[in-house]
C-alpha cells in the first residue's frame, strides 16, 4: 500500500530540481496563506458581516414599526434617517416585485437574506445588491404599502476583507517571485554542469566551462573539470604512443620491403611480403582506433550531405542511397561520423555485392539503416563483433584485413554522439546495421 502511494507521489511530483525546490519554497507560503484566509473568513469576516447585517435589519424593522405607529411625521422621519444614517426612504403603494434580485453565490446576499427572512418572513422582503455600486436596494412589504430603502453597502458588508486578501496575496506573490529568481540562479550552474558532462560524454572537448554557483556546486564543477582534463591527457598520450609506435615500425618494415624486393627467391619473397603488408594494415587499424578519440570540434552537420559525399567518394554503382529529401541536421564530429559510415559501407561491399542506405527522420532522432546481401553474421555473435580485436572465424569477418577493430570503432563513435547501433538480418538475407542518432 505504502509502496504504491510512494510511487504515485513520485509520478506526480516534478522531475526537475528547479520545480522541486520551488514547491519546497512556495508550498508552505501558499498553505499558510490559505489557512489564514480560511480562519479569518470563518471566524472574523463572516461573524462581523453577520452582526452588521443583523443590526441593519433591526433598524429596518424599527423604522417600519415607528412608521406604522406614527404616519403623520413621515417627512421628519425620513429626513432624520437620511441626515443621520445616510438612508434613502420611500413609501409607495406599487406592486411588490415577484422576482428576487439576489445573487445565489454571494456571501453578502446570503447573509442579508437570512436576516430579512427571520425578521420579516417569506415573501415580505426584496433586495438587490448589484444594481448600485455603493448602495443596496431593499423593499419591505408593510400592509398594503411598500417601504423602499437605499442603504450604503458598508452597512451590509465590511470592506476590510478585500484589503486583507490583497495584503496576504500580494506579499506572497512578491516573495514567490523573489524565490524564483534566486532558485533560477542556484540551479543554473547545475544545468551548465549537466550540459558540460553531456558534451564531454559525447566526445566533445569542453574547454569553455567555468565553475559557478554555491560552494558545493563549484567543488563538483572543479572536480569534473579536473577529471575531464585527466581523461583528455590520457587519450592524447595513447594516441601519441600509438602514433610513435607506428612511425617506429614503418621504418623497419620499409627496409624489409626493399630487401625482399632484392631477393631472388620469389616464392619466399611473396609470402614474406604478404606478412609485411598484413602488419602494415594492422598498424593502420591501430591508428584508426586511436583517431576515434582525436580532438575534433563538434559542429552542426547535414547528414544528407555527408552520406552523398561518402557515396561519391566510394564511386560504386552498387551503393543505393534512398534520400527522403528531409533536411536532417545534427550536432556531431563530421570526420568521425564519416569514418564510421565508410567502415560499414566498405564492409558491406567487401562481403556482398550491393549496399542499401536508408535515412528515416523520427521524433528528435534519426535512423540510418545499412543493408547488404552478404553472408551476414550469426545472431549469437552480434555482441562479440563490437569487442576490440575480435574476429569471426566463419564465412564472414568484418576485419579480414585487420585486427578486429572495425565495428569497435563504429560503436565507439556512435555512442560518443549519444546514439546506439544494432545488428540484424537484412531483407537481402545479409547484415543489417541500424544506427540511431539524436538531433
Amino acid at each position: 500500500m505504502f509502496s504504491g502511494l510512494n510511487n504515485f507521489i513520485k509520478f506526480i511530483l516534478p522531475k526537475r530540481l528547479f520545480y522541486r525546490a520551488l514547491i519546497i519554497v512556495a508550498a508552505p507560503t501558499i498553505i499558510l496563506q490559505i489557512i489564514i484566509t480560511i480562519v479569518f473568513y470563518d471566524s472574523v469576516w463572516i461573524k462581523a458581516n453577520k452582526n452588521i447585517t443583523r443590526s441593519l435589519v433591526a433598524q429596518l424593522k424599527t423604522i417600519e414599526e415607528v412608521y406604522q405607529n406614527d404616519k403623520k411625521n413621515l417627512d421628519f422621519f425620513t429626513d432624520s434617517y437620511k441626515n443621520n444614517f445616510n438612508f434613502e426612504i420611500g413609501i409607495n403603494k406599487d406592486d411588490f416585485p415577484q422576482y428576487s434580485g439576489e445573487r445565489k453565490f454571494s456571501p453578502m446576499d446570503r447573509s442579508l437574506r437570512r436576516e430579512l427572512k427571520s425578521i420579516f418572513g417569506n415573501n415580505n422582503y426584496w433586495f438587490n445588491t448589484s444594481k448600485f455600486k455603493n448602495a443596496v436596494e431593499i423593499k419591505i412589504r408593510s400592509g398594503d404599502e411598500v417601504i423602499e430603502f437605499l442603504v450604503p453597502k458598508e452597512m451590509v458588508s465590511t470592506s476590510s476583507v478585500r484589503l486583507f486578501v490583497l495584503w496576504t496575496t500580494l506579499p506572497s506573490l512578491v516573495l514567490i517571485i523573489i524565490a524564483l529568481i534566486f532558485l533560477k540562479n542556484q540551479t543554473k550552474p547545475l544545468v551548465k554542469l549537466a550540459k558540460a558532462a553531456e558534451r564531454f560524454g559525447k566526445g566533445d572537448y569542453v574547454n569553455d566551462f567555468r565553475a559557478s554557483g554555491s560552494q558545493e556546486i563549484r567543488k563538483a564543477a572543479f572536480e569534473f573539470d579536473r577529471m575531464a582534463k585527466r581523461i583528455n591527457r590520457h587519450l592524447n598520450q595513447r594516441a601519441e604512443m600509438l602514433s610513435g609506435i607506428s612511425h617506429d615500425l614503418r621504418t623497419p618494415l620499409t627496409r624489409l620491403k626493399l630487401q625482399l624486393a632484392m631477393l631472388k627467391q620469389k616464392e619466399v619473397s611473396e609470402k614474406m611480403s604478404k606478412d609485411i603488408n598484413e602488419m602494415e594494415k594492422m598498424l593502420n587499424d591501430y591508428l584508426q582506433f586511436a583517431k576515434t578519440q582525436a580532438q575534433e570540434n563538434t559542429t552542426k552537420i547535414n547528414l544528407n550531405k555527408i552520406m552523398h559525399s561518402i557515396v561519391g567518394k566510394l564511386n560504386n554503382k552498387n551503393i543505393f542511397f534512398f534520400n527522403n529529401k528531409d533536411l536532417i541536421e545534427l550536432k556531431g564530429r563530421p570526420i568521425a561520423l564519416t569514418r564510421s559510415f565508410e567502415n560499414i559501407i566498405s564492409n558491406g561491399l567487401t562481403y556482398g555485392k550491393k549496399v542499401n542506405i536508408n535515412i528515416q527522420k523520427g521524433n528528435k532522432r534519426v535512423l540510418i539503416i545499412f543493408e547488404d546481401d552478404g553472408p551476414g553474421i550469426p545472431e549469437d555473435q552480434y555482441k562479440n563483433v563490437f569487442k576490440p580485436f575480435f574476429r569471426l572465424d566463419k564465412s564472414r569477418s568484418l576485419n579480414q584485413s585487420g585486427v578486429g577493430l572495425g565495428l569497435a570503432i563504429v560503436e565507439d563513435i556512435i555512442n560518443s554522439h549519444g546514439g546506439n547501433i544494432q545488428l540484424g538480418k537484412s531483407k537481402f538475407n545479409g547484415l543489417q546495421v541500424k544506427i540511431s542518432l539524436p538531433f
